[in-house]
């Protein structure tokens, strides 16, 4: 390896390590039973994801011609996609595996998943009408033979490719006889698994068993309804799927407005380059070939024999069947201490700051803010960032209740957030002719802020309420992922946010910024300025350490910032959830860093940094990872934290998730994601951050 792969993990393969920590947790027979096949869904999903928007790029790259060295770490872009695609058939190969390992031990708690091989007699009049009655209608058949020109598959669905011998007519001294099983006559079809439709049908229980069939395994017990107009002699059918890629390519005519350019742009992934091609490896080699070459997948692509069934994402939402024993015990969301959801949130605000650290506090609060100025006569306007709602938002209607009150309400609502696009061109037509103010964001820029300010009118007077937050104003997400939201009343730290609204508005205007740490002008040198003071500080002797969490961490320029601040003696703790191009404990070069990764039920979303500063730190929240298109290509906001309350929760919170030796995997030169070694105490970060607040509330 040369000099670059020494220092840096590759960013892709980083990401697919991240991702087969989230098997591990599939595989883990600690984790309620159900809870595992999600953690399946969860990891197909994300590989989706992946080959949508990572591969699609090393694909781009490889395809220009040129090698993507120094973008991708080192590594040649076409070494690399090989590399992508053996490491990918390795897991799904181990996916597998696990799958058949949690279908076993469902067995156990009586759970059955049948095939239509296993369909029994008393089983199959509701499979039959539930076919026919819902699923049939419902059911888009292409029989390949007779059209001239391919259909485009779609990238979110999955498909059954069928092969029929059919039998043939044959003259035998004149008499015309039905040969069968001749392989003369091959007619090939698709059929599109319904996506409106539930993955899992759930069968008439049998006392106290429940049998679950697959919504594919139903439509191939009933084929012969399909097709029973032709006089095949044989039939089989294989699942097929495709990825494409997602990158938007929005256009430079002047006459359509923004959201014009968007939808067209959405609409054109479609029929976007695949880049993935999955198939059941038990498919015919002749079918195989067929299909490969009716949709043009070449050597560029990656191809991988799987399973029986693709779409495993489906598995997240794998039905519960009441039982609750297989499931996680439920963490009901906790006040924050101090702040009431009855009296007035601005009354409490003006007093002091007040934190909200999600799933463990109830994300009510923002609306409870939100729906308190909508209708609170003395509130003026409301401005707001949006990146990704709900799908019936709070959020959305706190907003639209505001306007109705005669309120200015501002929204920045971003609508290339990725794959949700769709979702937010929606709401933008929506809050528009409602006569919510919406700013599109900027050129070459995404907006990825997470910010709110109101401004209320006090004694004649006006004053700033608000809040700043790591993650997405949704209340779903809001349930799984973990976020910081920071409310305030403090006028300095508003005006900036006002600021910030200010650039949206008039783009070419750089504002300065006193407190808040803004991307793409002023995040990547401020944080190189606060690693610097610590490196400083312990050449002269001074407490010096760094402790970061956040969700990833891609920018070679800030670990090599932190590959300086180690040799010079500064003491870092990374906790990191998703990709780390940064090698721990090396010596010479990062012997001072440790980092861990923690994946547990809930997704670790929250961007803490904390710098020693010679013993008075300096603590901020932010919506941006150290990531290159965080610090360069986005608008997001970093937020300092003043008060010495919520200071010490933010040191309290870390270091409970720093101990974490039940769920925290290390990063290593291996990368081979083994488990913090288990002490005498097991510490499980988010139930003790759990009992930390329950605590904290007495």
């Amino acid at each position: 390896m040369d000099k670059v792969q020494n220092r840096y993990v590759n960013r892709e393969i980083s990401w697919l390590h991240f991702n087969a920590r989230v098997l591990q947790e599939a595989a883990d027979r600690s984790v309620p039973l159900i809870e595992r096949l999600r953690f399946l869904g969860i990891f197909s999903n994300n590989l989706d994801e992946f080959f949508k928007v990572r591969y699609a790029t090393v694909k781009r790259i490889a395809l220009s011609g040129k090698t993507g060295k120094s973008v991708l770490g080192g590594t040649n872009a076409t070494d690399l996609m090989e590399e992508i695609t053996k490491i990918v058939i390795d897991q799904q190969a181990e996916s597998l595996k696990i799958l058949k390992k949690i279908e076993s031990e469902l067995e156990k708690e009586h759970i059955y998943m049948i095939n239509e091989k296993g369909v029994s007699e008393d089983q199959e009049a509701f499979i039959k009408q539930f076919f026919h009655e819902r699923i049939s209608p419902s059911l888009a058949v292409i029989m390949l033979n007779e059209i001239t020109e391919f259909p485009t598959l779609k990238d979110n669905a999955a498909y059954l490719a069928v092969k029929m011998e059919l039998s043939t007519e044959k003259e035998v001294k004149g008499i015309r006889k039905l040969i069968k099983g001749s392989g003369k006559d091959v007619r090939y079809a698709l059929v599109e698994i319904p996506r409106h439709l539930d993955r899992f049908v759930v069968l008439p229980a049998r006392g106290d068993k429940q049998t679950i069939m697959i919504l594919d395994d139903l439509i191939r017990y009933c084929m012969d309804s399909i097709f029973n107009i032709f006089k095949y002699d044989s039939l089989s059918a294989h699942m097929i799927k495709i990825t494409r890629d997602a990158e938007l390519d929005i256009d430079n005519d002047l006459s359509k407005s923004f959201i014009e350019k968007i939808s067209s742009s959405v609409k054109g992934r479609r029929i976007s380059e695949p880049v993935r091609f999955v198939y059941d490896k038990t498919i015919a080699k002749d079918t195989l070939s067929f299909l490969k070459q009716k949709m043009g997948i070449d050597e560029t692509d990656s191809v991988i024999p799987g399973g029986r069934y693709h779409n495993r994402k489906d598995y997240m939402k794998f039905p519960s069947l009441g039982r609750t024993d297989l499931l996680y015990k439920t963490f009901p969301p906790l006040q924050v201490k101090g702040l009431s959801m009855v009296d007035s949130i601005f009354d409490s605000i003006a007093r002091k700051d007040y934190l909200q650290y999600t799933p463990y506090h109830t994300f009510s609060y923002v609306v409870k803010f939100l729906r308190e100025a909508a209708i609170d006569p003395s509130v003026k306007s409301i401005k707001i960032t949006v990146y990704r709602l709900a799908k019936n938002s709070q959020v959305a209607s706190a907003l639209v209740n505001a306007v109705k009150n005669g309120k200015e309400v501002t929204v920045q609502i971003e609508l290339q957030a990725r794959f949700d696009e769709e979702a937010n061109i929606k709401y933008a037509e929506q809050l528009q002719a409602e006569g919510v103010k919406l700013i599109f964001g900027i050129q070459g820029l995404k907006v990825h802020s997470k910010v709110c300010v109101v401004e209320r009118v006090e004694n004649g007077e006006l004053k700033r309420y608000g809040f700043i937050s790591t993650g997405n104003f949704n209340e779903a997400t809001a349930r799984v992922y973990t976020d910081y939201t920071l409310f305030t009343a403090n006028q300095s730290l508003l005006r900036e946010v006002n600021k910030v609204f200010g650039f949206f508005e008039v783009n070419y205007k750089v504002y300065k910024y006193k407190h808040l740490i803004v991307s793409p002008h002023y995040t990547k040198n401020i944080f190189g300025k606060l690693i610097k003071q610590e490196i400083e500080n312990a050449k002269n002797g001074k407490e010096a350490w760094i402790r970061i969490k956040m969700n990833s961490f891609t920018s070679y320029k800030m670990v090599d910032k932190l590959y300086e601040a180690s040799r010079a003696g500064v003491k870092v703790q990374l906790i990191v959830r998703g990709v780390c191009c940064l090698i721990p404990g090396i010596p010479g070069m990062s012997e001072n860093i440790e980092a861990i990764s923690v994946v547990d039920r809930f997704l670790e979303h929250s961007r803490l940094f904390i710098f020693g500063n010679g013993g008075d730190p300096k603590m901020y929240i932010s919506s941006a990872d150290w990531m290159t298109r965080n610090l360069d290509y986005r608008v997001e906001v970093g937020c300092p934290i003043y008060d010495e309350d919520i200071k010490k929760e933010l040191l309290e919170t870390f270091d409970i998730c720093w101990q974490d030796n039940v769920k925290a995997r290390v990063f290593s030169e291996k990368q081979d994601n083994a488990y913090r070694k288990n002490k005498k105490t097991p510490i499980r970060s988010q139930f003790a951050t759990y009992e930390y607040y329950l605590k904290k509330n007495l």
